[in-house]
């Protein structure tokens, strides 16, 4: 079976504003993430890839635009499965609002009872993200051969959720997880079990260094929550 590279788009005009975005139309790339998505054809580039799959989201196809110029006989698809969580609406909201709302501890404490009003449940994300990519398994070993390797471009919570499935980890636990924007993630599917290659991967070490503002990434000396919608990453 093929080896799976999750690509999380790079940083959002929603990510720098503290906004969750989920499916609000026209949320584009900032400079840094406009940045990020033009180094992704040389981080790739000893990278044989069979195909490259993306969310529907504008923030996933600027993304991969780069890539796709460097590449123009790469094949892409579009899968609505692999978009960002349905929010609902906490869709377009402050995360520091968010933050006091009763739900928001049940996301990080409980995420597999989660469900946002007016959107999807977190299983449900994670169910349509699994199915997703293990119907592209399929699809790329017929296409390609066991030993191909295709990109996905999509969104952090949907990371870590296929990220806690292929460790076997219960979806209460994916919020340990974390998935930079324009991370590389790295899995390899076996018949009888996956491998996780790489995760969060972006070459840059400084998320590492501790942070004293309170809006810090979870692990990093900020605030202890996890970062919903998959955060900044580093200043």
């Amino acid at each position: 079976m093929p080896t799976l590279i999750l690509l999380r788009h790079g940083r959002s005009t929603a990510n720098t504003s503290g906004v969750l975005a989920g499916w609000t139309p026209g949320v584009a790339l900032d400079e840094r993430g406009a940045a990020q998505a033009a180094a992704l054809p040389q981080r790739l580039s000893g990278v044989p890839l069979a195909a490259a799959v993306t969310s529907p989201l504008q923030r996933c196809r600027e993304t991969l635009a780069p890539l796709l110029a460097a590449r123009p006989e790469l094949p892409l698809h579009t899968d609505e499965r692999i978009g960002e969580c349905h929010y609902g609406d906490w869709s377009g909201r402050k995360l520091a609002e968010l933050a006091d709302e009763p739900l928001w501890e049940v996301v990080q404490r409980h995420p597999s009872a989660a469900v946002f009003p007016g959107g999807e449940s977190m299983r449900a994300l994670q169910a349509r993200a699994v199915d997703a990519v293990h119907e592209w398994n399929e699809r790329i070993t017929a296409g390609h051969g066991e030993n191909a390797v295709y990109l996905m471009c999509t969104h952090g919570d949907l990371i870590k959720a296929v990220v806690a499935d292929a460790l076997g980890l219960h979806l209460d636990h994916f919020q340990r997880i974390t998935a930079d924007p324009c991370s590389l993630t790295a899995v390899r599917y076996t018949r009888l079990r996956p491998y996780l290659l790489r995760l969060g991967d972006t070459g840059d070490l400084a998320g590492l260094v501790p942070r004293e503002d309170a809006a810090g990434a979870a692990g990093a000396g900020g605030s202890p929550d996890a970062a919903v919608g998959g955060g900044a990453g580093a200043p």
